[in-house]
């Protein structure tokens, strides 16, 4: 059924990569306007409309339209009113910004925070990731704290844009569900979850209290800092905890994304134990 779906659909259909939407799509990839979200793929857009993320600017690959996947959003956007165009593949590939094209890219508003969600509930337990310029990793930092049941993610001082369409495919549809936050100043950010009453604590690759020994229970704000360089010596010596991961040597330093998984799984486990 879904694949004669396409056939009965009226569409517009865009074979000329001079239309005025490419160059909103390549200025969104740029991050020129930070307003919009570029959205690549079949299941991040998918992701979207179950999240009830506004779309426009849909674009579909004609010669895909009768594949499953693809025609199973396509009617999503259907049952959600959002028109689409049927796109060349020579615009497919000036509208989606990896090596092999997708068959299915979006632009959507990007969300604004509520930050009673970002600090929701009795124990919140957010992630401000400190420094994180790999888009990718951040992204999976997201997919993580979505993952493990954080309340929220901050993106603070140099990270990546969370909402640049690398971060958005890490995240693998997580960055539209929790709750985000960017802050220029990494104090700005620490001094917001004080405020909700958070325990900050700062990873560190020695030196500090294993993540098995601390309470994670109560409200809790983690500082997640970049590959190589770590956090900086302040934001640790600030910190209401430096916490280690325990490693065998030689091995002295994890991924950002696996450090800051462990340590929010380590705050699941705790959480969710049966007294």
């Amino acid at each position: 059924m879904l694949r004669g779906l396409w056939a009965t659909l009226t569409y517009d259909m865009i074979t000329s990569r001079q239309n005025p939407i490419v160059a909103r799509y390549r200025a969104a990839a740029r991050g020129d306007d930070e307003s919009l979200l570029l959205l690549d793929g079949v299941h991040l857009v998918g992701d979207a409309l179950a999240a009830g993320v506004p779309l426009h600017d849909v674009a579909v690959a004609s010669e895909a339209l009768s594949r499953d996947d693809v025609s199973a959003v396509v009617a999503a956007l259907e049952r959600a009113h959002v028109p689409f165009v049927a796109a060349s593949a020579t615009v497919m590939a000036a509208l989606s910004p990896v090596r092999s094209p997708s068959s299915v890219v979006a632009l959507a508003r990007r969300p604004t925070l509520d930050s009673s969600r970002l600090y929701s509930g009795t124990a919140p337990l957010v992630v401000i990731a400190v420094d994180v310029q790999d888009p990718g990793n951040l992204g999976a930092i997201v997919r993580a704290a979505e993952a493990a049941g954080a309340t929220g993610l901050v993106a603070a001082g140099a990270c990546a844009n969370p909402f640049g369409w690398k971060a958005l495919r890490g995240s693998m549809g997580s960055a539209l569900r929790v709750p985000l936050a960017v802050a220029e100043r990494v104090e700005t950010a620490i001094d917001e979850a004080r405020r909700h009453r958070c325990h900050v604590v700062a990873t560190a690759p020695r030196g500090g209290r294993s993540i098995f020994d601390v309470d994670f229970r109560t409200a809790t704000a983690m500082l997640i800092g970049p590959e190589g360089s770590g956090l900086p010596p302040p934001l640790i010596d600030g910190a209401d905890e430096r916490v280690t991961i325990p490693m065998q040597a030689p091995v002295e330093s994890l991924n950002a994304a696996v450090t800051a998984a462990l340590m929010l799984y380590e705050a699941r486990r705790q959480r969710t134990r049966q007294p």
